[in-house]
C-alpha cells in the first residue's frame, strides 16, 4: 500500500514560503501581545516589572519549541504506516486547535488589548508570580497553537527541516515589525491584516485536514483509499513549479479521495464562513448620533496613537 510519505516532496521554496507567512502571522500577533503588555507597563511607571514578563515570554517560548520537537522529531523516527497514523491523528488535533484560536482571535481582537492592560493591572498587585505567569500563559497560547500548526503542515509537506527554517525565518520578520510598531516607524492595519492571513491559516488547515484524513485511510481507521472523486495526475503535474507550491503550501493533489475532498470543502465552507462573519468590519448605523457614545472599531489594535514617554522623551505607539 503506497503510503503518502512516498509521494513528491513539494520544493525546498514552497515548504519554505508557507511556513515563513504562518511565522509571520502568527509572530506578528504574538509580538503585538508583547508589545501591548511591555507599553503598559512602561507608561504606569513599573520598569521594574519588565524583566518578569520577558522571563515569561522566555519559559513560554522554550515550552513552544520543547512541543515542537518532541512531536516532530518522534514522529519522524517512526516508519511505515505507524508513522502514517501519528501524522494522521497530530495532523487533526492541530487543526481543531488552530480553527479554535483562528475564530477566537476573531472575536477577541477587538478588545484583547483591554483585556491584557486589565489583566497586568490585576498581576502588579497580585504580586511578581502572577506577572510571570500572565506573559507566559499570553505567548504560551500563541506559541502552542503555532506549534501544533507547524506540526501538522510540515507532516503535510515533507517532515523535513525546511519548514522549520521557514518558520524562523518568518517569526524573524515579526519580530522587526514589531520593534517598528513599537517605535512608530511603520503603522499596519491590523483588522485587516488578521482578517486576511486568517483566511490563508483557514486554507493551511483545510489542507492539513486533507492530508491527516488521507493519512488515516492509508492506515485502514478511514475507509475508501481506493476511491478517488477524480484523477488529474494527466495534466496537473505534483512535481512542476504550480504543482509542488499548491502541494506545499494547501496540500492541493491531483486525486483526493472523495472523503478527503468532502472534509477539505464541508471545513472550508463552515470555518471560512464563521471567521468572516466574526471579523466583518462593523459599520455605524446611519444617522446615528456620536454623543453618549463611541462607535465600535473593528480593531483596537489597529491603529496605534502615539503617546508621550515621559523616561524616554518621545512618542512611542500605544496600542
Amino acid at each position: 500500500m503506497e503510503t503518502l510519505a512516498a509521494a513528491t516532496s513539494p520544493t525546498v521554496f514552497a515548504q519554505m514560503f508557507g511556513s515563513a507567512l504562518i511565522g509571520v502571522r502568527e509572530g506578528l500577533e504574538t509580538g503585538i501581545v508583547v508589545m501591548i503588555l511591555i507599553a503598559f507597563l512602561v507608561k504606569s511607571g513599573r520598569r521594574d516589572a519588565l524583566k518578569w514578563v520577558w522571563l515569561g515570554v522566555g519559559l513560554a517560548l522554550a515550552m513552544v519549541i520543547a512541543t515542537f520537537a518532541i512531536i516532530h522529531f518522534g514522529t519522524s523516527t517512526i516508519d511505515g504506516l505507524t508513522a502514517e497514523l501519528i501524522a494522521g491523528l497530530a495532523s487533526l488535533v492541530a487543526v481543531v486547535i488552530v480553527t479554535f484560536m483562528v475564530l477566537w482571535m476573531g472575536k477577541a481582537s477587538s478588545h484583547i488589548s483591554a483585556d491584557l492592560k486589565e489583566g497586568m493591572s490585576k498581576a502588579l498587585v497580585a504580586g511578581t508570580p502572577a506577572v510571570l505567569a500572565l506573559s507566559f500563559l499570553a505567548v504560551g497560547r500563541e506559541g502552542f497553537e503555532t506549534a501544533l500548526l507547524m506540526v501538522g503542515y510540515a507532516e503535510s509537506v515533507s517532515g523535513g527541516l525546511w519548514p522549520l527554517l521557514g518558520l524562523l525565518i518568518g517569526v524573524v520578520i515579526a519580530v522587526g515589525l514589531t520593534i517598528a510598531l513599537y517605535f512608530g516607524a511603520v503603522r499596519i492595519n491590523f483588522a485587516k491584516f488578521f482578517r486576511y492571513t486568517g483566511i490563508f491559516l483557514i486554507f493551511v488547515a483545510a489542507g492539513i485536514l486533507g492530508y491527516g484524513v488521507r493519512a488515516l485511510q492509508t492506515y485502514g481507521w478511514l475507509p475508501g483509499i481506493n476511491n478517488a472523486a477524480f484523477d488529474w495526475s494527466n495534466w496537473y503535474d505534483l512535481s512542476s513549479w504550480y504543482g509542488t507550491l499548491l502541494g506545499g503550501i494547501f496540500n492541493i493533489r491531483p486525486n483526493p479521495t472523495w472523503l478527503q475532498l468532502v472534509a477539505w470543502a464541508a471545513y472550508l465552507v463552515v470555518v471560512l464562513t464563521l471567521f468572516l462573519l466574526r471579523t466583518k468590519p462593523s459599520t455605524p448605523k446611519a444617522g446615528a448620533s456620536p454623543r453618549g457614545s463611541i462607535p465600535a472599531q473593528p480593531n483596537s489594535l489597529s491603529a496605534p496613537t502615539p503617546t508621550v514617554d515621559a523616561a524616554k522623551g518621545k512618542e512611542t505607539p500605544t496600542p
